[in-house]
């Protein structure tokens, strides 16, 4: 495939254009600055244009175009302009890089004007606001925040250091690396610090507005920006990452009081980090720490009293260095694409601002935020809370009898988070998915790694096995399906078969049919070993979490973010019913032995048992206290197990409801579990990138 991007070409993907130097549509030139090819479309619903995958090679790259309607438009030329000035001249690992021809005009045969391009480099990895989503929505930990606001501060730093602020900082313009560094994105609101800058503050003539709502702090929003606007919007970022709610919802802003009480969710913080999150939120930009390095030596200052750092982190991710390249160079290449000559007065440094004094704030009392609004992630509001409300369990937890698990082996070699994992045929052997873009293979019987399946270019998100055990299907971050042989443990086929990322597979029974949902809310249908979709199933407005198929492989079953499961007609591809109940995501699907019932986790702490003949609720058990992830039931259909993010796995009665067992000493939360062998018990450990096997006792598990 070879993309054309002249925006009046009457057949941009001609079938002959891969062969091609030009298109075979209208003549355009297919090979960017003479190295690049466009191969597919990523977006085109960004309002200054459209965003492509181009590569070098084998080496991927993002295009931005921006409109050809917008080059009379001196405003959009010159923030898109202003992004190219401002990535040429930062080198960092946690700014994406851009080479000094990145920035270029491109000429379409026989068009009347120049198209703006930008090519940058490809960060593999999600921003943090679809990680959050992608991890199950829960709160990080004071010890990542730590970690991650020590990253953006030190990109910051350099940023500040060449006379540059953000405006924009928010989770959507954060993108997270496989190896956990965060990138800092979207400078295309990016503003020089200047004199003259300065003096339009007074009347705030000639500056523009930038607004997203809850992280633009109440200066900016009158056009009267400054470096320490960046703090005010780094802060409520990290905010969302430590209560997993927006700046805009209800539990944590209250319009009628115009007060934002965000503490209350993140209880289990040391007194000296929350102050400083509340001191660059304050509402005046002289209250916020001056500069960045202010930041970094509170940061310092905290990390050197780890006895005051609460929780641990869900992953333990690296801080880059900072390391500053010199800056680079406009060049003029000529010819059909034309490395622009930039204003070079954007470029010069400037004497830094005068210094202003910083006040501590203590509290919290009286902060002003400007955008209200109700957030899309209620739910998530009562998850800290009531992990903590021991003093009023539900009945369900006093029925239940307690018992500690133990850890007998550990499988360690991902280098970055397990994202799923799967049991081969013979139960023997163990198959997982990282976000280190590998699939591994494990002996359990040694709990040594016996193969590596390698090729993938993004994270692996969801893996599936095929019935005969002899390949296994895995979903990406880059919305890529692959098909593995276990045999010879190489890729036998590959497609991209979602524009945004896979998060769930299933299989029919007979093996003929693959499902796959995405991020972005779709279910397709595959014939299995072919790149084409038979039927896309369009009705979830968000995030696919879960898939199911009946027993019959007649009906296929989606749930996921927006709260709803919907079941399908697989042949025709007719929604045949949708089960509303659930308060929060789906995150698991699960059809009874007789198929008589479907069982749904959410993150809304029940599971609910639906009947299938009605598409009423029969049962909701209760019990757990933060978002159930998992489902399983025993071979004779009385038992049903569920792992929770409140580290624990619970045994209930299928037909009561009634809590059997509650099994605890899990040193994470628990997301997908394996039972295996003689009562062991297979998860995977967020906080090592590690899988952990333990004993507990058979009897109560049920039988396999």
């Amino acid at each position: 495939m070879s993309l054309c991007i002249n925006p009046r070409c009457p057949q941009p993907d001609h079938v002959n254009n891969s062969t091609n130097q030009f298109c075979q549509a209208c003549g355009s030139d297919l090979v960017l600055l003479g190295r690049y090819r466009v191969m597919r479309l990523l977006s085109d619903k960004s309002g200054f244009g459209k965003v492509y995958e181009a590569y070098e090679r084998s080496t991927p790259k993002i295009l931005k175009v921006l409109k050809e309607s917008l080059n009379t438009n001196s405003k959009a030329v010159q923030l898109f302009e202003k992004e190219a000035a401002v990535l040429i001249q930062l080198k960092h690992i946690s700014i994406p890089k851009v080479d000094p021809d990145g920035y270029f005009l491109y000429y379409p045969k026989n068009g009347t004007e120049p198209l703006r391009c930008l090519l940058m480099e490809k960060i593999d990895g999600p921003n943090l606001k679809q990680w959050m989503q992608q991890q199950g929505n829960h709160p990080i930990s004071e010890k990542q925040a730590i970690n991650w606001l020590h990253q953006l501060t030190t990109v910051l730093h350099l940023v500040h250091q060449k006379n540059y602020f953000h405006r924009d900082i928010k989770p959507d313009n954060i993108m997270l690396r496989p190896t956990g560094q965060l990138v800092l994105v979207d400078f295309g609101a990016a503003r020089e610090i200047t004199q003259t800058y300065l003096e339009h503050l007074g009347s705030a003539a000639g500056v523009t507005a930038l607004s997203s709502a809850g992280y633009t702090p109440p200066e900016q929003e009158h056009g009267q920006a400054v470096p320490q606007s960046d703090f005010y919007a780094l802060g409520r970022t990290i905010i969302y990452l430590l209560t997993a709610k927006f700046p805009t919802d209800r539990g944590i802003y209250d319009s009628l009081k115009n007060t934002f009480n965000w503490r209350v969710y993140a209880t289990e913080l040391s007194p000296e980090f929350a102050d400083l999150i509340d001191q660059m939120i304050a509402p005046s930009a002289c209250d916020r720490p001056k500069d960045t390095q202010e930041i970094l030596d509170n940061l310092a200052e905290i990390a050197n009293h780890p006895s005051n750092i609460a929780a641990p982190a869900s992953r333990n991710l690296p801080t880059a260095p900072l390391t500053e390249m010199p800056p680079a160079t406009f060049q003029d290449t000529r010819g059909k694409h034309t490395s622009l000559q930039l204003n070079q007065s954007t470029l010069q440094s400037t004497p830094a601002k005068p210094k202003r004094p910083s006040k501590l704030i203590l509290g919290l009392g009286g902060l002003i935020l400007i955008a209200a609004g109700v957030g899309a992630y209620t739910a998530w509001s009562q998850y800290q809370q009531t992990m903590r409300q021991a003093s009023a369990p539900s009945l369900a937890s006093l029925n239940a009898k307690t018992q500690d698990v133990s850890l007998i082996k550990t499988l360690s070699g991902h280098a970055n988070a397990i994202n799923d994992f799967v049991l081969s045929a013979d139960g023997n052997t163990l198959i997982s998915a990282s976000g280190d873009k590998t699939i591994r293979l494990w002996d359990l019987s040694t709990a040594e790694e016996i193969g590596v399946l390698q090729g993938s270019k993004s994270f692996i998100n969801v893996l599936t096995l095929s019935f005969d055990g002899q390949t296994v299907v895995s979903g990406g971050a880059d919305g890529v399906i692959k098909i593995w042989s276990l045999e010879t443990r190489q890729e036998i086929q590959s497609w991209v078969a979602h524009p945004s990322a896979v998060n769930a597979l299933a299989m029919s029974p007979d093996g003929k049919y693959l499902f796959s949902g995405a991020a972005d809310g779709g279910v397709k249908v595959w014939t299995l070993g072919a790149d084409e979709e038979l039927i896309v199933l369009a009705g979830h407005p968000s995030a696919i979490n879960a898939l199911a198929v009946n027993h019959d492989g007649q009906t296929l079953f989606s749930g996921g973010a927006d709260k709803t499961i919907k079941q399908w007609n697989i042949q025709t591809g007719e929604e045949l019913q949708t089960f509303n109940g659930h308060t929060s995501y789906v995150n698991a699907l699960l059809i009874s032995r007789d198929g008589q019932f479907l069982l749904s986790a959410s993150a809304d702490q029940t599971i609910k048992k639906w009947d299938l003949a009605t598409g009423e609720a029969v049962h909701s058990f209760t019990g757990h206290s933060a978002f159930v992830n998992a489902l399983d039931i025993s071979e004779d259909g009385q038992f049903l197990r569920s792992s929770s993010a409140d580290k624990t796995i619970r045994v209930w009665d299928f037909k009561t409801g009634d809590p059997l067992q509650t099994y605890t000493g899990f040193e994470s939360y628990v997301g997908k579990f394996i039972l295996w062998g003689n009562g062991k018990i297979i998860t995977s450990n967020t906080e090592g990138n590690r899988i952990e096997i333990w004993q507990a006792s058979s009897s109560s598990l049920g039988p396999y």
